[in-house]
C-alpha cells in the first residue's frame, strides 16, 4: 500500500510577478523587437545582447538600444551574476505584463496605437510559437507530440458568460503552477499554453 502524497505546496512554486501596463511603461514596451527580447529573457532566462542578437536575427547594436530602453521602463534589469566579462548580462524584472482594455479606448491616438501594436505583436508570439512547434514537431519524443494540442470550439454565450469562462480557464492553467515537478524530473519542460476567447460574427 502506498502513502498518500501530500498535496503540492503552493509556496514551492509562486505565481510569477505580473506588472500592470499603464501610459507609460505601454509606450516603452509596445515594440516587436523589445517584446521578442523581454519574451526571449522570460524563457530562456538571462542573456548578453550579443547573445540576444543571434537569437533573434537582428545586431547587438539593436538589441543593446532596445535592452537599454526596456530597462529604462523597468522592464529588465541588470544580472551581475551571470557576468564573467565585460559584456553586460541581462533578466527579466517580471515574469509577465497585465493589459488594460481601457489603453485602447484612450483619448490620446499615440497611446491607442501602442495598445494595438502590442495586442498584435502578442498575436504574432503566439502565431511564431505554432509555427515553430509544427516546423520541429518531429524533433520531439512520441510522449511529447501526443501531449501537444491545437484545438477550437464554437460556443454560444453572453459577455458574462465568456468573462466566467476565461477566468476559469485561467484558474485552471494557474492550478498546475503548484504541481510542477523540479528539475530532476528528467522529463519536464517548458509548456507555452494560449488562450483565447472571441467573439465572431455568424455571417
Amino acid at each position: 500500500m502506498t502513502e498518500p502524497k501530500d498535496p503540492p505546496d503552493p509556496q514551492e512554486h509562486p505565481a510569477p510577478k505580473i506588472r500592470s501596463l499603464d501610459a507609460r511603461s505601454l509606450r516603452g514596451l509596445a515594440h516587436p523587437l523589445r517584446m521578442q527580447l523581454l519574451n526571449a529573457l522570460r524563457r530562456g532566462g538571462p542573456a548578453t545582447a550579443s547573445q540576444l542578437a543571434a537569437k533573434l536575427g537582428e545586431s547587438s547594436g539593436a538589441t543593446s538600444y532596445h535592452l537599454r530602453q526596456l530597462a529604462a521602463h523597468g522592464f529588465v534589469e541588470d544580472a551581475p551574476e551571470h557576468g564573467k566579462g565585460r559584456e553586460r548580462w541581462w533578466k527579466a524584472a517580471h515574469g509577465g505584463v497585465r493589459f488594460d482594455d481601457a489603453l485602447l479606448r484612450d483619448r490620446d491616438p499615440d497611446l491607442r496605437g501602442a495598445a494595438d501594436l502590442f495586442l498584435h505583436e502578442v498575436a504574432n508570439q503566439h502565431t511564431r510559437e505554432l509555427a515553430t512547434w509544427l516546423g520541429t514537431g518531429d524533433d520531439w519524443s512520441e510522449e511529447w507530440r501526443r501531449a501537444s494540442d491545437m484545438s477550437d470550439w464554437t460556443l454560444r454565450l453572453t459577455p458574462e458568460l465568456a468573462d466566467d469562462l476565461i477566468h476559469k480557464m485561467h484558474d485552471l492553467v494557474e492550478s498546475y503552477r503548484a504541481q510542477a515537478p523540479d528539475d530532476t524530473a528528467p522529463d519536464a519542460g517548458q509548456v507555452r499554453v494560449h488562450t483565447h476567447v472571441i467573439p465572431i460574427r455568424a455571417d
